[in-house]
């Protein structure tokens, strides 16, 4: 057989020539085959290149995942004492939650404390002091994760306390003696949970410490937020904080800190502060669920709190507050005061000192505890406590006494009855709420009723106004009678 010739083909001039395989027609042997078999082509400089790029971009991700774990693995540390990672919180799809844990009523209680320092070292400006590990805010958010009820209250911080480890013996003061040194953050922060679950009649199962100069990263990262305050605060040296009651501010961090600090310029002073606390922690909340967070912002907060904030929440704890914001109320927050409409708390001075003390004496917290007993219920019929009246709109007599006893039955209290103004009245029920400060009770009358109800606006004339609701008991046959 003749030899056969061999061709290459030229990729850039795109000819063929012979072969240069020095074979030269000759059969080759197998051991000279398999060695032809094993050379490559010389690579192009195109893919030499996108080899180099890819190679680049695999370590760029694995440096990446690794800096995120190292990174993730710090914040997650600092926030929970440790008790999680990185891991952990990347579980967050799994769709089952361990429930937080309650008191024996179900409701979940936490200690919210800020501390005046610029950091957790009690830096403040040019400087550390003791006073920067004083806790300037003490707030109660209970929670029923069942219902979505989230109700706040605030505690001011001159309030008369048990013997601290000072002559002055405020509230203030019992976490920074607990934690002088800095370096017992769950011993300062239980003492505070076992002194204010005493004065509330409370049981605490878990704390947070914000350092409240952070306020001013965190409002900026969002870029301002929305406040409207109940009253107005005019403290013009001080803090620079100044605001008319029912108006509506954007604010920015500086202003956010400085509204969180004032007390001065104010008719409560304290309760003021607390007050003011809260409507910028619901600012904070409401720009979070209306704003489109980019991941430079997730990112910006994440470690802002990390280097701010405290709690004994686990991981899976967190991830489980995390879910439940879906079933929380937030438009229905309730802000409780220990000073209105009921004033439970006043001021007073011992040995030369102010304090804020119960009105029944230093020390007598019966009446608050049973405020805070009839707050923190589960049943809005309960902590709302609003006022009925119920109308009969029919030609029976005594039907809207039956009504009244009936919803006496159901648990409701405040109730009133009478008759309507004469009118042809062919509903059954027709349920009127004059108040926005009874959602729950609101959403059970509807329930009960089958009905939506109305604005204030629509109530006939004739009917008062000085009630929360209006249920109006109607003759739905009238009509077809009078057809008839």
């Amino acid at each position: 057989m003749s030899p056969v010739q061999a061709f290459d083909f030229d990729e850039q001039s795109g000819q063929l020539t012979a072969s240069k395989t020095p074979t030269d027609g000759k059969t080759l042997t197998k051991k000279e085959a398999k060695k032809m078999k094993k050379e490559k082509k010389p690579k192009s400089k195109k893919r030499k290149i996108i080899t180099r790029i890819l190679i680049a971009l695999l370590l760029l991700i694995v440096a990446g995942a690794v800096v995120f774990i190292i990174w993730g693995n710090d914040i997650i540390a600092k926030i929970t004492g440790g008790q999680g990672n990185v891991f952990d919180l990347l579980t967050f799809i799994e769709e089952k939650y361990d429930p937080l844990k309650t008191d024996e009523n179900g409701r979940t209680n936490i200690l919210a404390i800020g501390t005046s320092g610029y950091n957790m070292d009690g830096d403040e400006g040019n400087g550390k002091h003791d006073g920067a590990q004083l806790t300037d805010s003490i707030m109660v958010i209970s929670l029923n994760q069942e219902t979505g009820d989230i109700a706040m209250l605030s505690l001011p911080r001159d309030l008369k306390a048990s013997p601290t480890c000072t002559a002055t013996g405020k509230i203030n003061e019992v976490y920074w003696c607990n934690n002088i040194n800095g370096d017992n953050e769950q011993a300062g922060a239980e003492a505070l949970m076992e002194e204010v679950g005493s004065i509330l009649g409370i049981d605490f199962q878990y704390y947070a410490h914000l350092n409240w100069g952070s306020l001013v990263q965190i409002v900026n990262i969002l870029d301002g937020i929305t406040i409207t305050l109940d009253e107005d605060i005019s403290d013009y040296y001080y803090t620079k904080a100044v605001f008319k009651a029912g108006e509506e501010y954007t604010i920015n961090g500086d202003e956010a800190l400085g509204l969180a600090r004032a007390r001065h310029g104010t008719a409560n002073g304290d309760f003021t502060r607390g007050a003011s606390q809260q409507k910028i922690l619901i600012g904070i909340k409401d720009k979070i669920f209306a704003k489109n967070l980019s991941l430079t912002d997730i990112i910006d907060l994440a470690t802002t709190l990390g280097d701010n904030l405290r709690t004994n929440f686990s991981v899976n704890e967190m991830k489980t507050l995390a879910h439940l914001t879906t079933d929380f109320d937030f438009d229905s927050m309730r802000q409780l005061s220990l000073i209105e409409p009921t004033r439970y708390m006043t001021t007073g001075t011992i040995n030369g000192i102010s304090y804020v003390i119960p009105v029944g004496g230093v020390g007598n917290y019966t009446n608050i505890k049973k405020y805070i007993t009839k707050m923190l219920d589960n049943d809005p019929r309960v902590y709302e406590d609003a006022s009925i009246l119920v109308l009969n709109g029919t030609e029976e007599v005594g039907i809207a006494t039956q009504e009244v006893h009936q919803l006496e039955d159901d648990g409701y209290t405040n109730l009133e009855a009478g008759d309507a103004p004469t009118n042809n009245y062919t509903n059954k029920y027709t349920l009127y709420v004059l108040t926005d400060a009874a959602p729950g009770t609101t959403k059970l009358l509807e329930k009960k009723y089958e009905t939506t109800a109305k604005s204030a606006e629509e109530l006939p004339e004739g009917i008062s106004k000085d009630y929360d609701f209006v249920i109006i008991i109607g003759d739905p046959t009238a009509n077809s009678d009078e057809n008839f």
